[in-house]
């Protein structure tokens, strides 16, 4: 990576950023150029102790497959099963070169589609991000006993860009991804909530390209975006960065637990 981003040109920043790959969930592209608070519960972490003492998991909406692979690689014993579903087929392909030499059968399935396993197929299901978790097909491929580990992005996630783009949005687009709308959600489908946690981190953006790889690689962010639809506020963010140091904006992610009764 180039150093100095804050000294080059608009132009060299924002060519470099269309030029990067957005298949997976591999931020390394960000080093130097963006940060971003990690949740303090470190969820690919805790995916891997888990893993451990799981039979046969399933990681539902994996992306490129890197949260996974990483778990797995940190687990004290590999489950007998794990399999991986993903609804966009350049993700799929990524997914399917990474996780097959660990065993991982990745299943290309749409998100918003019922899963394609029996009933009670699973004791652990997992996921980081999933654009909305479908309780009813989660309680549905879960054991007695099964439990549900996943982490959610919150409400509101990095509305100060959303908004620097879009204007302010409504009351219902911010409060969409609620927890506590989740709980209620997960309990109405038969799950028991083991733990529930949320925390909002700061994300900082050093320069403009940073900016457009983000949008471009969290599509549903700025829908539609692209940097000739967006360049005059994309320049007039530029040199704000340039003049007043990073756009500052925070995440939000809540820890979900969730078990599904033995009887």
């Amino acid at each position: 990576m180039n150093a100095q981003p804050h000294r080059r040109t608009f132009e060299d920043l924002v060519a470099e950023a269309v030029a990067a790959p957005t298949e997976g969930w591999d931020f390394s592209w960000f080093e130097g150029r963006a940060t971003e608070e990690r949740p303090s519960w470190g969820y690919a972490t805790s995916m891997a102790e888990r893993l451990g003492s799981a039979a046969a998991v399933l990681d539902l909406q994996t992306g490129g497959g890197e949260v996974l692979d990483f778990a797995l690689g940190r687990t004290s014993a590999a489950p007998g099963l794990v399999v991986a579903t993903e609804g966009w087929p350049p993700n799929v392909a990524k997914a399917t070169a990474l996780l097959r030499p660990r065993g991982v059968a990745v299943v290309a399935s749409p998100d918003d589609a019922p899963l394609p396993f029996a009933d009670a197929a699973f004791d652990l299901v997992v996921s980081r991000h999933p654009v909305r978790p479908h309780w009813a097909e989660i309680a549905r491929v879960l054991e007695p006993g099964g439990t549900y580990f996943a982490q959610h992005v919150g409400p509101s996630s990095v509305f100060e860009l959303v908004e620097y783009f879009l204007g302010p949005q409504s009351q219902q687009t911010r409060g969409a991804r609620d927890p506590e709308r989740e709980r209620a959600d997960a309990e109405a489908a038969g799950l028991e909530i083991v733990d529930l946690r949320a925390e909002r981190l700061r994300m900082e953006f050093h320069d403009i390209g940073a900016v457009v790889h983000f949008l471009r690689k969290v599509i549903w962010m700025v829908p539609g975006f692209t940097v000739e639809a967006y360049e005059p506020q994309l320049r007039a963010l530029h040199e704000r960065i340039r003049a007043e140091g990073p756009f500052v904006a925070h995440s939000s992610r809540h820890l979900f637990e969730a078990r599904k009764p033995r009887h």
